[in-house]
């Protein structure tokens, strides 16, 4: 479980995150979900220990992320960030293996080397692992990101914003393979995401958050209700079960 306690975030006088109180559950896929400016990537890499807190601590599994030796940490905690640039011509293969260090240290074994092979076939890319990155598609360059996640081996994996860029059918095909990730393998999933309808329909747990703060956190059947999503949004926001899904309209 990832315990987050009284967490803040400051700049100057300007509070971005504030005291926030929350217990990810172990398992299934958790949705950050709130207008811009809310604090849900500000919270997220401060989970994830890619941003300094003001205040406040996060355990993993019980153990301080502070206290946590960084090899030690990404053997538990698998990130993917909003962007993602290596100044380095790589192919999708040498990329996933990246996924490998905290393990290996750089001296791939035969283990490694299957983690390697098995996260690539996961993602669909064993046809195009020799690729260079910039020979890809936004999508497949995503896809080949989240294979090196996966081949980390992390209990918990932290995403912000996956899906930006991507269109419909890139979109569709990450969520499932992370839904695919949670009920198969046992992962951790935790993702800021603007899609609503995405979260109403992958997500097992739903973090509200505006102005710095956690509103809401629960199940989609009970955050996926027209009142609670106008008032996060300070706009109108309709919801219809479709096909037993609960979908949100907020274009009119």
């Amino acid at each position: 479980m990832i315990k987050v306690s009284n967490l803040s975030k400051l700049y100057g006088e300007t509070i971005v995150v504030d005291n926030v109180s929350l217990d990810i559950p172990i398992g299934g896929v958790t949705a950050i979900i709130g207008p811009n400016g809310a604090g849900k990537s500000t919270l997220l890499s401060m989970i994830s220990r890619l941003l300094n807190k003001s205040s406040g601590s996060v355990l993993i599994d019980n153990l301080n992320i502070d206290k946590t030796n960084t090899r030690e940490l990404a053997k538990r905690l698998g990130i993917l960030k909003q962007e993602n640039h290596i100044p380095l011509r790589l192919t999708i293969r040498e990329l996933v293996a990246f996924g490998r260090f905290p393990h290996s240290g750089g001296q791939l074994k035969a283990n490694d080397e299957a983690h390697i092979q098995n996260s690539i076939y996961y993602m669909g890319l064993q046809d195009m692992e020799n690729y260079f990155l910039d020979e890809l598609s936004g999508g497949q360059r995503q896809r080949a990101f989240l294979a090196m996640v996966l081949c980390q081996d992390t209990n918990y994996i932290l995403l912000d914003e996956p899906l930006n860029g991507l269109d419909m059918k890139h979109a569709v095909s990450m969520m499932k393979v992370l839904r695919k990730a949670c009920d198969e393998l046992g992962k951790t999933v935790v993702m800021v995401i603007h899609d609503l309808n995405f979260a109403s329909c992958y997500a097992d747990t739903i973090i509200a958050m505006k102005n710095g703060k956690v509103i809401h956190n629960g199940s989609p059947d009970e955050l996926i209700v027209p009142d609670l999503l106008s008032n996060l949004y300070d706009t109108s926001v309709s919801v219809h079960k479709i096909n037993g899904q609960r979908i949100c309209i907020h274009y009119t």
